[in-house]
């Protein structure tokens, strides 16, 4: 059997590609563990959009400005001029967004933000309830614990995908066109915010066939996680907190950051991640995130789910402040696409969401266009994919179809070695030798005999070191260090 769309990945930009490919399509979603271990569920910020139609060129603005005019502009008006569109079609088909007193869409602001555009469900939960609303929506197979291990890529054609589904058994399906929704690199690093199952191996699959990664220097740090856990994956504190009159201090409730930026705690998120971590090596005082603005009721319902989880781990908030520090958080960097999310080079093959880079996000991404950029390019994708309409012959696929080891016994101490290696070296500040360094470690580990999908990572971790390497100068979150 041919299916008409396999789509990798199960978070917004996957799910809203299904949820707008015709239910007479036959589709098949992979989902490499359960449907709501993806970065879309712990999603706690908002979704950016245009307020109105004065409002688009604003917009776009501030995700120039934010991306430090990197960006691919003519992404950045896609992105915006369909925003309106998009999340009036999300309400018309019943996801409900956070209102106001009034009954109207409660726009709040986040940083580098010139004017309150962002939208909220459930306060604090955005994502969440996003992704709840978009399974609901979903009419079409969902596969489990099915891990991407290849694709079935000949003469610029994608014919399928293959995948594990155990530790030893393996399916290879077949379809006419194929989207990457599968996310980011979160798992590369020690410390991030990302789900456990984000860890780039669909990127590495890339770097396999020889197609175009992007800007994959460009890795953002989001500033305000909580410290106080042992777990890799860090408890995020959303920037909406500091959009609304949160604050960062030391240990001495001296605000610092206005020592590097005019704006402050509003300042993008490199500036902000960047300063705690001059600040933190240079004074070694603790970095807090206080919330003396907020009154106890207000901040109990904007901030539901945060309150609750910090509650539970002991703190009574908004009365006392909490450790913090950046973690990694979102890869602006990706499967490189054209304008209508299509992968170069490859006919039938899409990449949408954080797994793609389209330049949208240029060198550092504007706060909540994250989750708008998931449902406007699935969106142009599907577009796309049904105006051309391009079928596969099964028959023309003549290369052989690998099987693969999934793990070895020495993955799991290079796993541990290469999430240090990242996070001290391609992090929030890096150095020239630091990083040729670390290429060539990579490069031995390379040459073991190491399981498929740890041998991916690694092809995705050396293309971090390697973009960041060959960009001399600091641009946006890439951060050069001439010491």
């Amino acid at each position: 059997m041919i299916y008409d769309y396999i789509i990798i990945g199960s978070g917004i930009a996957g799910l809203n590609a299904a949820r707008l490919i015709p239910k007479s399509k036959k589709v098949l979603i992979l989902c490499k563990k359960s449907p709501w271990e993806c970065n879309t569920f712990y999603a706690q910020g908002g979704i950016a959009t245009a307020v109105d139609d004065t409002d688009i060129s604003n917009h776009i603005q501030d995700t120039l400005t934010a991306g430090a005019n990197y960006n691919n502009k003519e992404a950045v008006e896609v992105l915006s001029k369909n925003s309106l569109e998009c999340i009036e079609d999300l309400i018309d088909n019943g996801l409900e967004f956070d209102l106001n007193s009034e009954g109207e869409l409660a726009f709040t602001k986040e940083a580098a933000h010139s004017r309150s555009r962002i939208l909220h469900a459930d306060g604090d939960a955005t994502g969440r309830m996003m992704h709840l609303f978009l399974l609901s929506q979903c009419k079409h197979d969902i596969e489990t614990n099915a891990v991407v291990n290849d694709l079935l890529i000949h003469d610029g054609i994608c014919y399928g995908v293959q995948y594990f589904v155990s530790e030893t058994e393996e399916k290879t399906v077949y379809a006419h066109n194929t989207i990457i929704a599968s996310g980011g690199i979160g798992s590369i690093y020690k410390y991030h915010t990302n789900s456990t199952a984000i860890a780039g191996e669909v990127q590495g699959i890339c770097v396999e066939k020889g197609l175009a990664l992007k800007d994959m220097e460009m890795m953002q740090f989001h500033p305000t996680v909580f410290k106080g856990t042992s777990f890799a994956r860090k408890a995020l504190l959303s920037e909406a907190l500091r959009g609304e009159g949160a604050y960062i201090v030391d240990e001495n409730d001296y605000r610092f950051l206005f020592d590097y930026h005019i704006d402050g705690e509003l300042a993008p998120r490199d500036v902000v991640s960047r300063a705690i971590f001059d600040y933190f090596h240079k004074t070694k005082l603790q970095i807090y995130l206080s919330f003396d603005n907020f009154e106890k009721n207000f901040f109990r319902k904007r901030f539901p789910n945060i309150y609750a989880n910090l509650n539970d781990l002991g703190y009574d908030l908004p009365f006392e402040k909490v450790p913090i520090s950046p973690a990694f958080h979102y890869a602006m960097g990706g499967i490189e696409t054209d304008i209508n999310a299509k992968v170069l080079d490859v006919k039938n093959l899409y990449a949408i969401g954080e797994a793609a880079c389209s330049g949208v996000h240029g060198a550092n991404r504007l706060a909540s266009n994250s989750l708008l950029e998931g449902v406007v390019f699935s969106k142009v994708a599907v577009e796309d994919s049904l105006k051309k309409n391009f079928k596969i012959s099964c028959e023309n696929y003549t290369n052989i179809i690998k099987s693969y080891v999934r793990n070895q016994e020495i993955d799991k101490s290079i796993k541990d070695r290469l999430r240090v290696l990242m996070w001290e070296n391609a992090a929030i500040v890096r150095n020239s030798s630091s990083l040729e360094k670390t290429i060539k470690e990579v490069d031995n580990f390379l040459n073991e005999k190491v399981g498929r999908l740890l041998f991916l990572r690694l092809l995705t971790a050396r293309s971090i070191l390697e973009a960041a390497m060959n960009r001399k100068e600091s641009l946006g979150a890439h951060f050069i260090s001439k010491k």
